[in-house]
């Protein structure tokens, strides 16, 4: 009798871990049930990506995609609001598991130990100037002052220009301080990536102009780890952008927000 009982206990524990690895796949089932809580750090304010709305919940590309694929893939996660410059440090100093911030993907990113996922949007970087400036391009700028928000590829594209069309650039920690020093005269143009400036412009109703033909070439949005030991978080990140760019989800979360 006693055989029988430890047999059937143990044809009962082989049918409980054949259903858990079961548990594993992908399209609507979760593809992991890690108990682990993520820590994903961002940016406080790159609208349309991550911002606060009307009502001051934090909202964006970023956190929509995050969140679709979090569900998608079955993990936990917790959003630290922290900054760009921060949120880089946090990674590096192993307080954060990994960032989404708009981050363009680059071989320098790559040298210093950025660890990027497969590319989830294309942008590129290219320059506005307040409508009443006079400015048509970048022949515009010589013995003047643009704006750009530090660490950024815009940054490296303003610089890169700086030499040859003899202006100064001048850093700052966020786009809408940047943007709202084009409108008060104190610089006078704005280097980002052209998607944020477009909808800051439109939403804030800024009286800016985004200037034809000063843009660089589209790179990649990714989202980064900066630890090999969270290699696992970027494979998840992987497979669920390709599930939701499958499923509609991911095209619908663009529509939300880009129109």
């Amino acid at each position: 009798m006693k055989k029988r009982i430890i047999a059937l206990l143990a044809a009962v524990a082989m049918t409980v871990s054949l259903v858990g690895c079961g548990a594993k796949g992908s399209g609507s089932t979760p593809a992991s049930s890690d108990s682990k809580t993520w820590i994903i750090a961002t940016d406080t304010s790159f609208k349309p990506f991550e911002y606060r709305d009307s009502e001051n919940n934090f909202v964006g590309i970023d956190m929509d995609l995050l969140a679709a694929i979090a569900e998608d893939q079955g993990f936990k996660y917790d959003v630290q609001i922290l900054g760009w410059d921060a949120s880089i440090a946090a990674c590096q100093a192993g307080q954060a598991d990994g960032m989404i911030a708009g981050a363009s993907i680059t071989d320098e990113r790559k040298e210093f130990g950025w660890i990027f996922s497969d590319g989830y949007y294309d942008a590129n970087q290219s320059m506005a100037v307040a409508e009443n400036s006079g400015i048509t391009g970048l022949d515009g700028l010589s013995g003047k002052a643009v704006a750009v928000k530090t660490g950024t590829m815009s940054a490296e594209y303003a610089e890169s220009l700086s030499g040859q069309y003899n202006f100064t650039v001048t850093y700052f920690e966020d786009s809408p301080t940047m943007y709202q020093a084009v409108v008060g005269g104190q610089v006078a143009a704005v280097f980002d990536d052209t998607p944020i400036m477009a909808a800051n412009i439109k939403d804030g109703n800024l009286p800016m102009v985004i200037l034809p033909e000063t843009g660089n070439d589209p790179a990649a949005y990714g989202f980064a780890v900066f630890n090999k030991d969270n290699q696992k978080l970027v494979d998840m990140f992987n497979e669920g952008l390709k599930n939701i760019k499958a499923n509609g989800k991911y095209d619908e979360i663009l529509k939300k927000y880009l129109g």
